[in-house]
């Protein structure tokens, strides 16, 4: 039997998939776990897809993209169910890998059809005694709800009952250090990203649009075999924090902020940079980029086993903040601006995330992965963002990115600024000396080891000279 529509089997051993599902089952015990890879996604009509990808918890447990396929298991005993190869499929498709290649490239005991799916589960208890985790695609998660009786409604983060809970805390334990297999690829998807984020400052220049840009970005990484991790963002107009727009013309004197990244196999990496169109900053741009640099490469210094992430957060804050003071945008003492949230005006997210097979490694479990047990997001605006707080430790993977942003729409909002103005905090006519700063953004990947911390990707030049020297590289060699 052969599976149906196209597929991808893992290129790691079967051994790295057999280790990390005994590592699961330790956390489990004897209770039985269902996993979902996922459906396809139509974009309009059924035969035209969106490039498929395994749910991340599949594709931990099995490193395959097989569409509608399950993983159910308990104990040592791992088997996959999927749907019988329809005969049309080679036709359009080629020949796909049989069941057997799958087993053996997988290391689960079987591979068997869809159709007996429900006698399995009977078989292990029944729907109410088994784990599972709620699909992110809303058709696999209907289906789901439906086989399992589960009853989830439309919060995009259900509640979990006993068993569901195990499983989700298991699968954070679990991806939240990655094993060297993980790294590799992690590794590899930062090379291509640097490829990519280089060939976009090389071919930057004033009169082209951000979708060239873009363009050069994407294609380098593509060239590698990759995809692209998240949506990519190019943009001049950095102040619009997830800008999916590309269609704006670079002008002498705009930033260009990239926030793209690789996937390497399912592994992410995810990266920004910030650089000027005219390859030279102005006296204003460079000042805030300084700080904006100071306290991105502090905080990945501070990335230490046992440090708590918040903590990272608000150390990286007060360096920013500290600038700001300097340049007389912030009136006060920083530590007492940071505690009251000023620096919020700027920098309004959290300083970064987990990264993994999810370049926000986990969030469909919502905070279970990014907040230890007993620890709450914050109700103060700002830092109620912050998308992580737990303690670091050996093998966890994080983002490091502050930035500085002029956003009209916090700086208009009262409840936000009233009392930063009544006050004499924010001084809005030295701010409007360098309102040629729409949005600055500095992202590195950082691995947490025992000892210094390993910034994946170090090797994508961020300091001011080196940027200054590849915008606008390809135009020079060009002219040569």
């Amino acid at each position: 039997m052969r599976l149906q529509m196209s597929f991808q089997l893992p290129s790691q051993g079967s051994w790295v998939f057999l280790e990390r599902r005994k590592r699961l089952v330790k956390q489990l015990g004897d209770v039985a776990f269902v996993v979902f890879a996922g459906t396809y996604r139509p974009r309009n009509y059924a035969a035209n897809i969106y490039r498929y990808r395994s749910d991340s918890h599949f594709l931990y447990l099995v490193g395959a993209h097989m569409p509608g396929a399950v993983l159910v298991g308990r104990g040592e005993q791992c088997e996959i169910f999927a749907e019988p190869e329809d005969p049309q499929n080679p036709l359009w498709h080629g020949d796909q890998p049989g069941w057997d290649e799958v087993v053996r490239q997988t290391g689960v005991s079987a591979v068997r059809p869809l159709s007996e799916l429900d006698d399995a589960l009977t078989q292990l208890g029944g729907v109410d005694k088994v784990a599972t985790l709620p699909a992110v695609d809303p058709a696999t998660r209907a289906w789901q709800a439906a086989l399992l009786t589960r009853s989830w409604g439309q919060a995009s983060v259900p509640p979990l009952a006993t068993n569901d809970a195990a499983l989700a805390d298991a699968m954070v334990n679990l991806r939240m250090v990655h094993d060297s297999p993980a790294l590799t690829y992690m590794r590899e998807a930062a090379a291509a990203t640097r490829a990519g984020h280089l060939a976009a400052m090389a071919q930057t220049r004033a009169g082209a649009r951000e979708h060239v840009i873009r363009a050069a970005l994407e294609s380098e990484i593509m060239a590698r075999g990759m995809a692209m991790a998240y949506g990519s963002i190019v943009t001049v107009h950095g102040e619009i924090l997830h800008n999916e727009d590309h269609h704006h013309l670079l002008e002498t004197g705009d930033l260009l902020l990239a926030d793209a990244g690789a996937e390497c196999e399912g592994w992410a990496s995810d990266v920004t940079r910030t650089w000027p169109v005219s390859g030279k900053f102005s006296p204003t741009q460079r000042a805030i980029y300084d700080i904006v640099l100071q306290s991105q490469v502090e905080a990945c210094d501070r990335v230490r086993s046992g440090v708590r992430y918040r903590d990272l957060h608000l150390g990286a804050s007060l360096t920013l903040t500290r600038g700001l003071v300097e340049l007389g945008i912030l009136r006060g003492t920083p530590e007492s601006l940071v505690e009251r949230g000023a620096h919020a005006l700027f920098f309004p997210h959290g300083l970064g995330h987990l990264i993994g097979l999810d370049v926000h490694d986990m969030e469909d479990l919502g905070d279970r992965a990014g907040y230890a047990p007993g620890r709450e997001r914050s109700e103060q605006f700002g830092l109620c963002y912050l998308r992580l707080d737990r303690d670091l430790q050996p093998g966890m993977v994080v983002t490091i990115e502050p930035g500085f942003y002029n956003v009209p729409a916090i700086l208009r909002d009262r409840d936000i600024c009233g009392q930063f103005d009544a006050d004499g905090t924010l001084n809005r006519e030295r701010l409007a000396q360098f309102a040629d700063v729409r949005g600055i953004r500095i992202e590195d990947d950082v691995l947490c080891t025992a000892g210094d911390p390993e910034v994946l990707t170090a090797a994508i030049v961020k300091d001011p000279a080196g940027i200054e020297a590849q915008v606008g590289a390809a135009l020079a060699d060009e002219r040569r």
